[in-house]
């Protein structure tokens, strides 16, 4: 393993969520305000990963006061606090790019029925039926 490796390995975040694209996500973002520090939360809709190791982003889209909002968030950033996920959704794309021309209800993605918490349970079931 070369220098370059080690130091992207030292700048990764260990513990991150795991989501998806489709799936609405609370992204706790730290701003700081002169030598004020403070936490601002940001949900949307993940429309785009891209990137792999400690260089990989996501982008996550709202809509604010009828404008759409899109911000890029590093995932192993130190910016960023915590990722919450509040639903999941069922697509079939890998970009979403498409949403920026909808609006109101067709700009809705349709949620996943299986949660990230049952998929173990479902693991052990079909072991013990093997």
């Amino acid at each position: 393993m070369n220098r370059i490796e080690r130091i992207r390995q030292s700048l990764t975040k260990s513990g991150v969520t795991s989501f998806e694209i489709g799936d609405t996500v609370r992204v706790h973002v730290k701003v700081v305000e002169g030598e004020k520090e403070r936490i601002q939360v940001y949900e949307g809709t993940v429309i785009s990963r891209k990137g792999g190791s400690n260089g990989e982003t996501f982008t996550v889209r709202k809509i604010s006061y009828g404008v759409g909002v899109e911000r890029i968030f590093p995932v192993h950033s130190p910016i960023v606090a915590k990722i919450d996920v509040v639903r999941q959704g069922h697509v079939r794309r890998a970009k979403l790019y498409y949403l920026r021309n909808k609006k109101g209800k067709m700009a809705r993605v349709s949620e996943r029925e299986y949660s990230p918490e049952s998929k173990p349970a479902a693991a052990a079931a079909d072991t013990k039926s093997s």
